[in-house]
């Protein structure tokens, strides 16, 4: 029996995706705590951040070996969540798992492996079953065998892609469920199962997103784990497996290596194989031809390979016929459009209605996904229902890009501004727009549009567009327009992005400048210009070398240094590195207003010697970021006692993803609640806080002395009894708070009650509430819109799930 269903499941694996399934596969890491931070960053500069960190000291693990007991833990590992970005592997992942289960390979004391998406089950959102019910549904041949029961089996179910879920996931209000013959929503049921009241007996294995992993609560999840993408050895091996031409395979790899930010890319397997199919396309064609050296230029051809793919395969056409047919240029418009509306929208995955609202038509989809199968694809469950996706985000925002692009060129209509008549220079408003989202989510957009503003790339594209404009006067313009912004003090990821976007034009005369400098030894005599300390930073946070100490005084034009921000986080600091910048810190010449060290080893011993400089009278330090730096309680106390000595300066100060504990928070609240303190942004996401924390922080609400303005406890365990206690403070008169943070913090309709509550208290000051990833249900919505309705009220912005008011 269990051999004839790992045929069955064989079939299932192979069916995902053939091609990948038997070549590299990236590593998993063991991550501590919870189900981890909520990163609202795009993708690409998580990856970006990820590429210039060293190896942590993190365990890494076998995916065949993820529910094995680790020495060291006596309760045996039931629910395991896999955390990684859009495209990195995941879902490739489970399918090798089921594959080398059902191939005889691994863990063969399981009986059975039930693999499911969130897409498909996102389909039965309104119906009701049981799980015995559920696995006959998608899995019919247990029925035929007539299998109604499940305990006696070791079952491993598999759910894909937990950031596409649709289904009501509530952890507080959910009644339990254990008998697996009875029938409810798939939301009760799945909530049921992860909590173990059904089947406790059965291992699950969650993938996700990193944006949606505290969807889960931290108690429900025995282990997590993180999918990196390729390390450097794991890129090579790569194009050297995938490509059986030697030659080929190091001109590949060595061309990568020169352009930073198609090595960047490949650290994501499916980037990794767009580039080998391009690059072998043009290695096979040309010799000593000029390969692409940007984004745009790489997805240019891809998309041109794809036409050609097309031409020669579906229209019986010869290679040297020309590759844009009238049907395939209205395909690739409309898949266009498709893109830049869904991508508005923050949607990555299409249903019919998202196709009709962007007038394609369910049969002209299949038709799409059909042709174009290696950009569009069309994916069915067990049924007849149809969901669509790109086949990763960056291609959708690629031809976001081309179609916003396309519609300027065509019409003069500008889709990156509200008045698309306005006179604002068009590719200038498109970084504005970028850099005014928060989370960079128009970053790559961004590069692209750029880059198909170069006639280079125009007439690479020549058959689709139909006209190509001479764009080198109006690239000047754009180039002196986006050094204009890094003069500017933009924060280092904005900085960088802008730097990537001078590359897709071509222009890297700032980095060349400080380049010439490091290499003539005339930095240090020579006083930069805040563009040029900008181009420093890219450099030093490009660089693969690992950053042990910057010598702020080596590099100063004079005694006064013009550099006011400094970003070093994920760059393994040591003590001696703290040390120095502590001396930073306390010098007179010092102007620093910014320092970044977050996701740095620093510990408490690190915090305690740049407490030091933090004392200083001479330490004019406005924002200090200091997330997941393995801070504790004693760290916190050095860090109270240096600020209690210098007061005066700090504004910012970021804790999220440390443990300062109970008695951390209370000497950090006694602080606050100083009248000279002028701290108005306090971030603690995600530190495991307690209820008594809350009541702390609840009295540095209402204190009449306290300047705090922004508070993120985004990733607590709240609840609805730590909310109740926080609401006390924001009842209070003397609270200023504006900006509140509580995403992730499983707060369901009582904890909504305890907040509308407080805002009618006192409605005068708050503007800004984010409940995303939680679950106050439509009655919570409802008690929190009334509060909104109070004519005193200030509050304009309401965030829960993707929807903002």
């Amino acid at each position: 029996m269990k051999k004839k269903f790992q045929c069955v499941f064989e079939g299932i694996a192979k069916a995902g995706n053939p091609t990948l399934l038997n070549e590299i596969y990236t590593e998993l890491y063991i991550t501590e705590g919870g189900t981890g931070e909520l990163n609202e960053e795009h993708e690409v500069r998580q990856i970006e951040a990820a590429s210039r960190k060293a190896d942590r000291a993190e365990t890494s693990i076998r995916q065949e070996e993820l529910f094995q007991l680790p020495a060291g833990r006596q309760e045996p590992i039931r629910t395991v969540m896999t955390k990684g970005v859009a495209g990195i592997g995941k879902t490739v992942l489970t399918q090798k798992f089921t594959l080398d289960w059902a191939e005889g390979k691994a863990n063969q004391n399981i009986h059975f492996i039930f693999p499911f998406t969130f897409r498909e089950l996102n389909v039965l959102k309104e119906e009701k079953f049981s799980l015995v019910e559920l696995v006959h549904h998608f899995f019919p041949e247990t029925k035929a065998a007539g299998i109604s029961s499940f305990e006696d089996f070791q079952i491993i179910f598999i759910f894909d892609g937990l950031d596409e879920c649709q289904l009501f996931l509530d952890f507080h209000k959910t009644w339990i469920l254990n008998d697996p013959r009875k029938s409810t929503s798939v939301g009760d049921l799945l909530t049921n199962l992860i909590r173990g009241n059904l089947l406790p007996s059965a291992r699950l294995w969650i993938t996700t997103r990193p944006a949606a992993a505290n969807q889960i609560p931290a108690e429900c999840v025995d282990m997590v784990t993180e999918v990196r993408g390729f390390n450097e050895p794991q890129k090579e091996e790569y194009f050297r497996k995938r490509l059986r031409n030697k030659r080929q395979s190091r001109s590949i790899i060595s061309h990568i290596k020169r352009s930073r930010s198609l090595h960047i890319m490949c650290h994501i397997p499916v980037f990794c194989w767009i580039t080998a199919t391009v690059l072998e396309d043009l290695l096979k064609r040309r010799e000593g031809g000029e390969l692409p050296k940007s984004l745009t230029e790489m997805y240019i051809h891809f998309l041109v390979v794809q036409a050609k793919v097309k031409k020669i395969k579906y229209d019986g056409g010869a290679e040297t016929d020309p590759h844009w047919s009238p049907e395939s240029r209205k395909m690739i418009e409309s898949l266009g459009k498709l893109a830049f509306e869904q991508l508005q929208k923050g949607n990555l995955i299409f249903y019919e209605s998202d196709l009709t609202e962007c007038g394609i038509d369910i049969r002209a989809a299949s038709v799409y996904s059909g042709v174009f199968t290696q950009i569009f694809r069309e994916e069915r469950g067990l049924y007849q229902d149809k969901v669509f996706c790109f086949i990763h985000l960056s291609v959708q925002e690629f031809l976001a890009a081309l179609h916003v692009h396309l519609t300027f060129i065509n019409s003069g209509v500008n889709l990156m501004v509200e008045d698309q008549k306005t006179s604002v220079q068009f590719y200038q408003s498109a970084v504005n727009k970028a850099l005014q989202s928060r989370n960079g989510h128009l970053d790559l957009l961004l590069r692209f549009l750029l880059g198909l503003s170069l006639q280079t790339n125009q007439i690479l594209l020549r058959g689709l567009l139909t006209q190509t404009e001479n764009s080198s006067q109006t690239n000047q313009k754009t180039v002196r327009y986006i050094k204009e912004k890094i003069s500017e003090n933009l924060s280092a990821e904005k900085s960088i992005n802008l730097f990537h976007c001078l590359n897709e034009l071509n222009d890297g005369s700032l980095v060349e400048e400080i380049q010439q400098f490091l290499s003539s030894g005339r930095l240090s005599t020579h006083e930069l210009s805040p563009a040029q300390w900008s181009a420093l930073v890219f450099i030093l946070l490009s660089s693969d070398e690992d950053l042990e100490v910057f010598d702020l005084k080596k590099y100063s034009a004079s005694e006064e240094s013009y550099f006011l921000f400094f970003r070093l986080s994920g760059c393994n600091l040591s003590e001696r590195s703290c040390a120095a910048l502590s001396s930073v810190l306390s010098s007179q010449a010092s102007s620093l207003r910014d320092l970044d060290l977050s996701n740095n080893n620093l510990q408490d011993s690190g915090v305690k010697l740049l407490s030091a400089g933090l004392e200083s009278s001479q330490c004019k330090l406005e924002t200090l970021s200091l997330s997941g730096c393995l801070i504790t309680e004693e760290g916190c106390a050095s860090l109270a006692s240096a600020l209690n000595s210098n007061p005066s300066h700090l504004r910012e100060l970021d804790l999220s993803y440390n443990h300062p504990g109970e008695a951390g928070i209370k000497l950090l609240s006694a602080a606050l609640e100083d009248p000279h303190w002028r701290l108005d942004t306090l971030r603690l996401g995600g530190c495991n806080l307690s209820e008594r924390s809350f009541t702390a922080l609840s009295s540095v609400l209402s204190s009449q002395s306290s300047s705090l303005r922004d508070l993120d406890l985004s990733n607590n365990n709240l609840g609805d009894s730590g909310v109740k206690l926080l609401s006390a403070g924001l009842e209070s008169p003397q609270c200023k708070l504006e900006t509140l943070s509580l995403s992730g913090c499983l707060i369901t309709e009582e904890g909504c009650a305890s907040l509308a509550s407080g805002l009618k208290s006192n409605p005068s000051h708050l503007r800004e509430l984010d409940l995303s990833y939680n679950h106050p249900g439509e009655a919570g919505i409802k008690l929190l819109s009334a509060a909104l309705e109070d004519p005193d009220c200030r509050l304009d912005t309401l965030r829960y799930g993707e929807i903002c008011f």
